[in-house]
């Protein structure tokens, strides 16, 4: 089992009561409507983030479907998200025995007052306790060096102007070997890992592994591109309930073509299990620029 050197030391927030969870509760306003205020704490730039944003959407469909864990959800981003009020509205595509389908739209308004749809998704939960033990698998933990020999954004410059909020609220360690874009010696190679958690020490379940796929500095940085890499669609598994302990998450670019790449995310616990897996196709700025 890796070693996880230097783990947080201050009091630990649990689950139900952190940071995270206050910022991703709803409001149920009537059956398969809820209200909620964007937290500007989980922004990049100036957009929200779509990890933050897919628990969001995730716990409203846990509160609507039959079943409470996600076992795996695709969403579409339609337009950037900002800190603010916003409705959520769900519906029941499917229920069953093992296993239940729906849907959620995030809106937000407009100067004008309209409502603008900011992403969809379509989700199938089910429970992630009544799965079989049985593993049968070739993947491998990611090879990623102890904390302590990590670093994390308090280390240096935040790598895009104003884009720290969230940082604040993530303990995060990346691999110096993914490092080197932040040295403007970008590597090629399109990786990414880090150990991950919440900054106030909460434990990970499934709704904060949606965020944890999302969390990283694009594996754009090391192929030499900065600026934002905005996510057209993203489709997260969770493969069970993590166990406590920091994760270590590892994510890679293979192919950058026509202005778009793909990122392949896995989580990995503490226990050395396949916790989390996703894919998402997202926008590269060419040239450097941001938006």
């Amino acid at each position: 089992m890796p070693e996880a050197a230097s783990a947080p030391t201050a009091p630990r927030a649990t689950i139900g009561d952190s940071e995270f969870d206050r910022d991703t509760e709803l409001t149920r306003r009537e059956p398969g409507v809820y209200d909620i205020d964007l937290s500007a704490g989980w922004t990049i730039i100036s957009a929200v983030n779509g990890g933050y944003l897919l628990a969001v959407l995730g716990r409203a469909l846990a509160d609507a479907l039959p079943h409470g864990d996600p076992f795996t959800i695709s969403a579409h981003y339609l337009t950037a998200s900002q800190p603010g009020p916003a409705v959520v509205r769900t519906d029941v595509v499917r229920t069953g025995r093992t296993l239940s389908t729906g849907q959620a739209s995030l809106f937000q308004y407009d100067e004008q007052g309209r409502e603008v749809e900011r992403i969809r998704v379509l989700a199938s939960y089910g429970d992630l306790d009544s799965l079989p033990d049985d593993v049968r698998t070739t993947a491998k933990p990611p090879a990623i060096p102890p904390m302590d020999h990590c670093f994390g954004p308090e280390d240096g410059p935040a790598p895009v102007s104003g884009s720290s909020a969230i940082a604040d609220r993530l303990m995060l360690k990346l691999d110096p070997s993914t490092l080197g874009w932040a040295l403007g010696q970008p590597s090629g190679k399109g990786e990414m890992r880090a150990w991950f958690g919440l900054a106030d020490g909460r434990e990970a379940d499934p709704f904060s592994l949606l965020l944890a796929v999302d969390a990283l500095p694009p594996t754009a940085f090391e192929i030499g591109i900065s600026g934002w890499v905005p996510t057209v669609e993203l489709t997260v598994h969770i493969r069970c309930r993590p166990a406590p302990g920091p994760l270590r998450v590892s994510i890679t670019t293979r192919n950058l073509a026509g202005g778009f790449l793909e990122e392949d995310a896995e989580v990995w616990d503490s226990a050395d299990r396949l916790v989390a897996q996703s894919r998402q196709l997202a926008r590269a700025r060419l040239g450097g620029a941001g938006s």
